[in-house]
């Protein structure tokens, strides 16, 4: 279903409820208005482990902060997972490059790009957000920062994923014929039992990717968007067609304007087919969304996107809608 924007503006004009209505309010009012959901965690993909473990802090009445950035550190020190952290498939050149974001439900924000040799990036965004006047360190100077704040310098290039990329490079293949499919980003949101949503998303980026490349997954408003007054978003997938509509961005202005979860996702997905007709359906990109009121959304461009849910002390992995069936 795609959202019209001019049917929200009448929608507010004839009932003073939509977009205008809204607006109206102090930003205090429509928190109060609002009631607090149950605690719930989700996460893109099969990371129940993840999932779990921020649920655990939640339950143990943590923030949603802690929550999020505990959940992500699960795949980034798991050394079988080949798209997150320690493990990660490399770059072209050999080279395994990170990137992370973090975002409290104050809006504060921390990133970190085309980091080498930390296992735990999220934790490298969060310092970033807490103890610099910077949203995103880079390179060399991320992890000089990093190093600074305590974190060790680790090899993150395992047997496997160095045996998989010189596989690869023998093939001799042009960049992106071969790694459309190998880009399983996490991008983790929460709500904590006082109301508050925090979102995080860790990456090793798309396989055999250009050396220098950075995707979706550490930019604020494409790989994760957290607006406390109103919900959350973040992506997986081929992280430039996200880039290209910052998706996450516009699910959360979607759902201020009064759309749900899942019409705001469903929406986004079709920014992108829109702009992109002759290659959408060569590539993955999904999308998770969640609102104040605990409603979730999820869609994908192709099948195959699925997600993991904590809620009501039940963990779930769902498949999540997708354009390609229409």
């Amino acid at each position: 279903m795609k959202i019209k924007r001019r049917k929200f503006l009448r929608n507010s004009v004839v009932t003073g409820t939509g977009m205008l209505g809204y607006h109206n309010l102090s930003a205090k009012s429509r928190l109060l208005e609002q009631p607090v959901p149950h605690p719930i965690v989700m996460a893109t993909w099969d990371n129940s482990p993840a999932v779990d473990t921020a649920w655990k802090v939640i339950a143990a009445g943590g923030n949603a902060l802690d929550a999020v950035e505990a959940g992500a550190r699960v795949p980034e020190k798991d050394p079988l997972d080949k798209s997150v952290g320690y493990g990660g498939l490399p770059d072209e050149s050999g080279v395994v490059t990170l990137d992370a974001c973090i975002m409290d439900h104050q809006g504060n924000a921390g990133s970190v790009t085309f980091l080498q040799h930390i296992m735990h990036p999220i934790s490298v965004a969060r310092k970033v957000m807490e103890e610099t006047p910077h949203v995103m360190l880079s390179g060399q100077g991320a992890l000089d920062f990093a190093l600074e704040q305590g974190f060790r310098k680790e090899k993150l290039l395992t047997e496997d994923s160095k045996k998989a990329w010189e596989a690869w490079s023998k093939q001799k293949k042009p960049f992106g014929e071969t790694n459309f499919e190998n880009h399983d980003t996490i991008g983790i949101l929460a709500i904590d039992k006082q109301g508050n949503i925090a979102g995080a998303c860790t990456t090793s980026g798309m396989a055999y990717k250009k050396h220098g490349r950075v995707g979706d997954s550490p930019i604020i408003g494409a790989g994760m968007y957290v607006d406390n007054e109103v919900g959350g978003a973040c992506a997986t997938g081929v992280g430039e067609y996200v880039m290209k509509t910052l998706g996450s961005f516009l699910i959360v202005e979607l759902m201020r304007q009064g759309a749900s979860p899942q019409q705001a996702c469903e929406e986004a997905i079709e920014r992108i087919v829109t702009r992109h007709p002759r290659r959408f359906k060569d590539f993955q990109v999904g999308y998770l969304a969640i609102n104040k009121q605990g409603q979730k959304g999820a869609y994908g461009t192709e099948k195959g996107f699925e997600y993991t849910l904590s809620q009501n002390g039940s963990l779930r992995l769902n498949p999540a809608d997708y354009f390609l069936k229409k």
